[in-house]
């Protein structure tokens, strides 16, 4: 049985980020672990209890929270400035703390010292994000007005995969910040959005199959932007749900291919109909499953991470492998040119090009394991500050966020 920890919220986090206040957002955060109390009086804190105290004052990354909550140890964590970002103690210390807790400015709080090891956010041992493919330093960072904008953009560019398509990467960023500030400024969940990808990626197959080639591409422009917006709403306003996820999730799995097949079946009976169209629909499919049963037999079998951050040349192959932006780059290409059975035949052979190069690279990933015994991602061993001079660490990470830059006023 897991032990209850109690949590003790101090300071109001105010300005808003991302429409959350601190108070808030570690609410947010916080409920997503099981066993957790929050307590607006230390004095229901049995004695011995688990208590951990955390500035709302502070920018959290969910990291940080998981890792503070894990420690088997009391532990202080300390910005830079001095001020405690978070405590962890137990039931017979909360009232003390509380007493010596003293606010000193509109936003700063300090401790009078006290008996409790002092660690650094070295100290927590973090690495690599699988869920989101990437490294990023760890961060504990103070919210002012000063720093609300600098704090927007670093949780946004946070909530990004490192290793995805080179269109998510470098195209939908900017438009996708702008687009979730919109969202939350109109009170929009990621839900919402997630139903409008869901009725775009519909319509945009109907009109592929009528042969409405140039309006199903708009339409299925727009819903990839959308799918891009959903996931960063869900992340800056901490509103993931597991409906949404899967909802999400599962739609990326099954349009595209839905997407090919209608655009095949939009060019029957016109001049640029394809000969063996049943034959050149198996090999789409056989590419588009082929690939994506290598990329789970990988993880589900080889290693803990996706296949894609295995090694450096996976993650530049994510880059361009057929997903369903670089195929959509390719059948707007060939309609551009007048050429939309063209686009097809591509989407088709690039299919089978990129499932021939995964099962390479699962063939290479068993080799290695039989003989090394296990594998690593190249993410964890390597530093985003230290080994910035490298093109695949400047490509898949983020700078450290300059924290001189920062304002604690």
């Amino acid at each position: 049985m897991l032990k209850v920890i109690y949590i003790y919220l101090f300071g109001n986090g105010e300005p808003k980020i991302w429409g959350l206040t601190g108070q808030e957002r570690l609410r947010r955060m916080l409920t997503a672990h099981s066993d957790i109390v929050f307590v607006e009086n230390v004095e229901k804190i049995p004695s011995g209890a688990t208590t951990l105290f955390l500035n709302a004052n502070f920018l959290f990354d969910g990291r940080v929270l998981s890792a503070l909550l894990g420690l088997d140890k009391k532990a202080a964590l300390y910005s830079a400035s001095g001020s405690p970002a978070a405590i962890r103690t137990d039931g017979d210390y909360a009232q003390q703390l509380v007493r010596n807790l003293s606010k000193d400015s509109e936003q700063n709080y300090k401790f009078v010292p006290i008996a409790i090891p002092h660690i650094g956010l070295d100290d927590l041992h973090i690495d690599y994000q699988q869920n989101l493919k990437k490294k990023d330093p760890p961060y504990i960072l103070p919210i002012s007005e000063a720093n609300r904008e600098l704090l927007e953009q670093e949780l946004f560019s946070g909530s990004y995969k490192g290793v995805t398509d080179f269109i998510t990467k470098w195209v939908w960023p900017k438009p996708a910040y702008w687009a979730t500030h919109y969202c939350v400024r109109k009170g929009w969940s990621p839900n919402h959005v997630t139903y409008l990808s869901v009725v775009l990626a519909i319509t945009a197959g109907l009109a592929f199959w009528a042969g409405f080639f140039g309006i199903g591409l708009l339409m299925g422009w727009f819903m990839t932007f959308l799918d891009t917006v959903d996931g960063k709403l869900a992340r800056v306003t901490v509103t993931s749900s597991r409906f949404g996820d899967v909802m999400d999730h599962g739609l990326d799995i099954i349009h595209p291919p839905l997407w090919y097949l209608a655009w095949g079946a939009g060019l029957i009976g016109t001049p640029d109909a394809i000969p063996g169209f049943e034959i050149l629909m198996f090999l789409m499919f056989l590419g588009y499953i082929g690939g994506r049963l290598c990329e789970g037999v990988f993880q589900f079998s080889l290693a803990s991470f996706d296949i894609f951050i295995w090694r450096r040349l996976d993650s530049f192959n994510r880059l361009i492998t057929a997903r369903r932006n670089p195929n959509l780059l390719l059948l707007t290409f060939s309609w551009l040119i007048g050429q939309p059975a063209l686009g097809l035949a591509l989407v088709v052979v690039w299919h089978l090009i990129s499932t021939g190069v995964l099962i390479w690279r699962l063939m290479v990933a068993w080799l290695t394991k039989h003989k090394e015994g296990t594998l690593r991602s190249w993410l964890q061993d390597i530093d985003p500050a230290r080994d910035r001079d490298q093109l695949a660490v400047m490509i898949f990470t983020r700078a450290p966020l300059d924290l001189r830059s920062l304002s604690s006023k």
